[in-house]
């Protein structure tokens, strides 16, 4: 087997000193594409029938399936509490009666509906809005629906609700297409090959498995394609809920104007406002059938 791996076009030579190259590029080359291709499962008819209108990203990574999504999420709480207490313990947590707080949580009751089509997980999700005193320019959704924004995206940026609604929006589809668990995946896809492939060759421990995953989600970063995606998927959920999804294109010059200064986009992870914009009113045509749709029925309800 390693003679005729050896002769593999790109293969590392198989030198004393080569052998964990030659094994990490074993892994790759072979042993990820038959995993991934074993793990991939056709698309739902939930899936299928979501393909048919609105914007188009795929089907979410086979990384994915590498990592038990039930822990991730228990994870997500785990960190999201604790979050919640220390920001408590420092009077930053807002009560319930927060007129801000009321708010964001009344344009996620609209958007939560939609997420489901996109991961049937979601049904099973306890759903959670939070809003966090911070200068801060944030929001985030954790696995498994847990939502906090901070009150210094809402303040500075002046977001209207159809701004926050796709804010809002992006931050759910980094979890319903399980971009944080792709992320640990990938990361423990590595660790996995090289401690199957030691162990066959009897070359001994040189990897790991991913397993704290809750120290993963405050570090984890999502790569551009992760943010073009969330921006196209939450602009589909903020639409079919009846938020405009042109808000797009002013929430992000908002945002441009409040990060002058900032990298760009070849020396970031996140795609450049520019670009976003570009996406954005790119896909407008996809999404604005969906956003006519929920006003004429939002309308037709209140008659």
């Amino acid at each position: 087997m390693l003679a005729c791996c050896k002769l593999a076009a790109g293969a590392p030579s198989l030198g004393f000193m080569n052998t964990t190259r030659f094994l990490r590029w074993y892994f790759l080359r072979f042993a990820v594409p038959l995993l991934l291709a074993m793990l991939a499962l056709p698309p739902t008819a939930q899936a299928q029938a979501q393909a048919q209108e609105g914007v188009s990203v795929g089907k979410n990574s086979a990384f994915a399936r590498l990592v038990p999504a039930e822990s991730v999420e228990r994870s997500a709480v785990q960190n999201y509490q604790q979050m919640l207490q220390q920001a408590a313990a420092k009077n930053a947590l807002a009560p319930a009666d927060n007129a801000q707080l009321k708010r964001l949580r009344g344009i996620a009751q609209r958007l939560i509906p939609f997420a489901i089509p996109w991961n049937e997980r979601a049904k099973q999700w306890k759903w959670e809005v939070n809003l966090i005193g911070s200068t801060q320019i944030n929001a985030f959704c954790m696995p498994g629906g847990k939502i906090a924004f901070y009150s210094g995206i809402l303040k500075t940026l002046q977001l209207t609700d159809d701004e926050v609604a796709m804010v809002m929006g992006h931050e759910i589809a980094h979890a319903l297409r399980e971009h944080a668990r792709e992320r640990m995946g990938k990361n423990a896809a590595t660790g996995i090959g090289a401690n199957v492939i030691t162990q066959l060759f009897g070359l001994g421990q040189i990897g790991q498995t991913v397993t704290n995953y809750g120290a993963q989600l405050l570090t984890l970063e999502f790569s551009r394609s992760d943010e073009s995606e969330a921006d196209l998927v939450g602009m589909e959920l903020a639409a079919r809920a009846g938020f405009d999804p042109r808000s797009g294109v002013t929430l992000w010059q908002k945002m441009g104007a409040a990060n002058k200064g900032a990298p760009p986009q070849w020396l970031s992870t996140h795609p450049s406002g520019t670009t976003r914009i570009a996406d954005i009113e790119a896909n407008l045509p996809k999404v604005m059938p969906l956003y006519e749709r929920a006003q004429k029925a939002n309308v037709g309800a209140l008659h």
